[in-house]
Protein backbone atom coordinates (compact mmCIF):
# COMPACT_ATOMS: atom_id res chain seq x y z
CA UNK A 1 0.00 0.00 0.00
CA UNK A 2 1.28 3.57 -1.00
CA UNK A 3 1.24 6.37 1.68
CA UNK A 4 0.85 10.03 0.32
CA UNK A 5 3.28 12.30 1.22
CA UNK A 6 1.86 15.11 3.19
CA UNK A 7 0.99 18.41 1.52
CA UNK A 8 3.80 21.18 1.38
CA UNK A 9 2.77 24.33 3.90
CA UNK A 10 3.21 27.21 2.18
CA UNK A 11 4.04 30.72 3.97
CA UNK A 12 3.22 34.79 2.48
CA UNK A 13 5.13 37.08 4.76
CA UNK A 14 4.67 40.52 4.10
CA UNK A 15 6.54 43.38 6.23
CA UNK A 16 4.09 45.63 7.13
CA UNK A 17 6.19 48.61 9.17
CA UNK A 18 4.80 51.91 8.41
CA UNK A 19 8.53 53.20 9.34
CA UNK A 20 10.28 51.23 5.92
CA UNK A 21 9.78 52.55 2.66
CA UNK A 22 9.13 50.40 -0.09
CA UNK A 23 13.23 50.10 -1.13
CA UNK A 24 14.00 49.17 2.84
CA UNK A 25 11.22 46.59 2.47
CA UNK A 26 12.87 45.33 -0.61
CA UNK A 27 16.18 45.05 0.70
CA UNK A 28 14.79 43.94 4.05
CA UNK A 29 12.69 41.20 1.91
CA UNK A 30 16.19 40.05 -0.07
CA UNK A 31 18.23 39.46 2.88
CA UNK A 32 15.42 37.28 4.22
CA UNK A 33 14.88 35.10 0.82
CA UNK A 34 18.93 34.66 0.44
CA UNK A 35 18.27 33.43 3.87
CA UNK A 36 15.62 31.12 3.38
CA UNK A 37 17.37 29.73 0.25
CA UNK A 38 20.51 28.87 1.82
CA UNK A 39 18.22 26.49 4.74
CA UNK A 40 18.06 22.69 3.17
CA UNK A 41 14.51 22.45 5.05
CA UNK A 42 13.28 25.28 2.43
CA UNK A 43 11.87 23.44 -0.72
CA UNK A 44 11.04 26.73 -1.93
CA UNK A 45 11.21 30.76 -1.47
CA UNK A 46 10.49 33.67 -3.65
CA UNK A 47 9.43 37.11 -4.25
CA UNK A 48 5.73 36.81 -6.44
CA UNK A 49 5.81 38.77 -9.21
CA UNK A 50 3.45 42.02 -9.25
CA UNK A 51 0.14 41.02 -12.01
CA UNK A 52 -0.15 45.38 -11.78
CA UNK A 53 3.60 46.74 -12.52
CA UNK A 54 3.51 50.52 -12.27
CA UNK A 55 3.33 52.40 -15.53
CA UNK A 56 6.99 53.15 -16.80
CA UNK A 57 8.27 50.03 -14.97
CA UNK A 58 11.64 48.85 -16.62
CA UNK A 59 12.19 45.60 -14.97
CA UNK A 60 10.33 43.09 -16.47
CA UNK A 61 7.79 41.90 -14.11
CA UNK A 62 8.99 43.93 -10.83
CA UNK A 63 8.07 42.07 -7.60
CA UNK A 64 5.41 42.82 -5.04
CA UNK A 65 6.83 45.06 -2.16
CA UNK A 66 7.62 43.62 1.68
CA UNK A 67 6.06 40.18 -0.01
CA UNK A 68 8.09 36.61 0.24
CA UNK A 69 6.55 33.43 -0.21
CA UNK A 70 7.94 30.22 0.85
CA UNK A 71 7.36 26.50 0.92
CA UNK A 72 8.15 23.79 3.36
CA UNK A 73 7.51 20.33 4.25
CA UNK A 74 5.23 19.37 7.24
CA UNK A 75 8.26 18.31 9.29
CA UNK A 76 10.15 21.25 8.69
CA UNK A 77 7.39 23.93 9.33
CA UNK A 78 8.53 24.43 12.67
CA UNK A 79 12.28 24.96 12.30
CA UNK A 80 10.91 27.81 9.01
CA UNK A 81 9.19 29.36 11.98
CA UNK A 82 11.54 29.46 14.60
CA UNK A 83 14.33 30.89 12.36
CA UNK A 84 12.00 33.66 11.09
CA UNK A 85 11.22 34.38 15.12
CA UNK A 86 14.49 34.68 15.21
CA UNK A 87 15.10 36.82 12.39
CA UNK A 88 12.00 39.47 12.80
CA UNK A 89 11.14 39.68 16.43
CA UNK A 90 9.78 42.83 17.24
CA UNK A 91 9.19 43.96 13.43
CA UNK A 92 5.50 44.01 12.08
CA UNK A 93 4.20 41.32 9.58
CA UNK A 94 1.27 40.05 8.35
CA UNK A 95 1.79 36.03 8.09
CA UNK A 96 -0.55 33.57 5.62
CA UNK A 97 0.33 29.79 6.10
CA UNK A 98 -2.22 27.33 3.78
CA UNK A 99 -1.42 23.55 4.42
CA UNK A 100 -4.17 20.96 3.62
CA UNK A 101 -6.00 23.51 1.72
CA UNK A 102 -6.72 25.70 4.60
CA UNK A 103 -5.74 29.17 5.23
CA UNK A 104 -4.85 31.18 8.82
CA UNK A 105 -3.75 34.58 8.35
CA UNK A 106 -2.11 36.34 11.25
CA UNK A 107 -0.19 39.72 12.40
CA UNK A 108 2.15 40.88 14.29
CA UNK A 109 3.74 44.02 15.65
CA UNK A 110 5.95 43.36 18.83
CA UNK A 111 7.98 40.49 19.38
CA UNK A 112 5.45 39.06 21.59
CA UNK A 113 2.92 39.20 19.48
CA UNK A 114 5.22 37.46 16.36
CA UNK A 115 5.87 34.40 18.91
CA UNK A 116 1.86 34.15 19.03
CA UNK A 117 1.47 34.28 15.74
CA UNK A 118 4.05 31.27 15.05
CA UNK A 119 2.65 29.44 18.05
CA UNK A 120 -1.08 30.48 16.07
CA UNK A 121 0.50 29.33 12.84
CA UNK A 122 2.15 26.09 13.97
CA UNK A 123 -0.98 24.65 16.36
CA UNK A 124 -3.06 25.72 12.88
CA UNK A 125 -0.27 23.50 10.36
CA UNK A 126 -0.85 20.64 13.43
CA UNK A 127 -4.38 20.44 13.27
CA UNK A 128 -4.94 20.29 9.37
CA UNK A 129 -2.11 17.16 9.57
Amino acid sequence: MQTSKPANVKLTLRLTDPELDAEEKDEEVQRLLEQLREMDEVEFADRPLDPNPPEGNKAIGGFLVGLLTAEVSLENFKKLTGFLGDRLGGKPISLEVEANGKKLKVSAHSREELEAAIKAAQDFVKETA
